[in-house]
């Protein structure tokens, strides 16, 4: 079902955009005004078992009914923003290649423009998700920060002066893929030993499945960490793992960028301290050039990316002025 937290008069006559974050298993999509609220959210499965072209229409679908939406609740849209995981060419609006949903060179910003009759922009998920969080979460008064999401994938994001990096050909940040654990986990983007092989929401779910075998169906990540919590051993141990991977990539990053700041977000970033307080022991116990600024929760949960699409949708419109 869909959440709601507006009334419809609250929308009475005003401007607003569409915004949809993919991931690699659901579709967050809202209405977001002029102060980048999310006035109205729906989530929908991203279906990627279906197949890409079957993703891209659910995507497109689902951008007409959120603008419908909108209409219905007496609002004014007036572009979309539509973020999405892997390689995205923003200037082309082109989604490049998606390890997790498997699709490539998909012109996504034009047909979800055409469909909707409205200007779009389209853009990387996490890259995204660091723009909410430097304009209105906890990276609002650094100018220089590494955003780090943990979803069904993992990526980072470096913010300069408030503005994201996206690096010379959008492939910036990509950290879940550099290698962590020689002959390690094999990723879905087809190496071995990548950080998200090893620490992501399918990583840590796969992980404690071939450990405790027996789960029908089989536990998900939080559902592991939650055992954690609980003093599973083995649950703590493959846990432990991955921080370990976690840590490891974590310090290539600092090692790179030097923030100033540290935050991390995503699904996995719900585990609170049983992921920081590990964490920052790591990261000081290994750090030997890298500086480790403060770690921070991301302040937007899992609305970061939705509120972010809906940002790349102002600027846009700001952009034809």
């Amino acid at each position: 079902m869909p959440h709601v937290n507006i009334t419809p008069s609250d929308l009475s006559g005003a401007d607003c955009v569409v915004a949809l974050d993919v991931g690699g298993t659901d579709i967050k999509g809202g209405v977001v005004d002029a102060n980048g609220g999310l006035v109205y959210s729906e989530r929908r499965p991203t279906g990627r078992t279906d197949g890409p072209n079957a993703v891209v229409a659910g995507i497109v679908d689902f951008a007409e009914a959120l603008r419908d939406r909108a209409v219905e609740l007496g609002g004014v849209p007036r572009a979309a923003g539509v973020v999405v995981p892997g390689i995205v060419d923003d200037t082309a609006g082109v989604a490049v290649w998606s390890a997790s949903i498997q699709w490539r060179e998909v012109p996504l910003r034009s047909l979800v423009a055409d469909r909707l009759g409205l200007p779009a922009a389209l853009s990387h998920d996490v890259r995204t998700g660091a723009l909410a969080e430097g304009r209105l979460g906890a990276g609002r008064d650094c100018d220089n920060f590494l955003f780090v999401a943990i979803g069904t994938g993992l990526a980072s994001v470096l913010v300069l002066n408030g503005r994201p990096y996206p690096g010379a050909h959008g492939q910036a940040g990509e950290i879940g893929h550099i290698t962590v654990r020689p002959g390690g986990g094999k990723c879905t983007c087809g190496a071995v030993g990548c950080l998200e092989a090893h620490f992501s929401g399918p990583a840590i779910a796969h992980a404690f499945a071939e450990a405790a075998p027996g789960d029908d169906p089989p536990l998900s990540a939080a559902q592991v960490v939650a055992r954690v919590a609980a003093g599973d051993r083995v649950a703590a141990a493959v846990w432990g793992q991955g921080l370990s991977a976690f840590a490891d990539g974590l310090l290539t990053g600092l090692a790179l960028y030097d923030p100033k700041l540290l935050v991390i977000g995503g699904g996995l970033s719900l585990a609170g301290e049983q992921l920081f307080s590990p964490l920052r022991t790591l990261l000081a116990e290994r750090a030997v050039v890298q500086h480790v600024p403060p770690l921070v929760t991301a302040a937007l949960g899992d609305e970061a990316g939705c509120r972010g699409a809906g940002l790349i949708a102002w600027d846009t419109l700001e952009v034809r002025g």
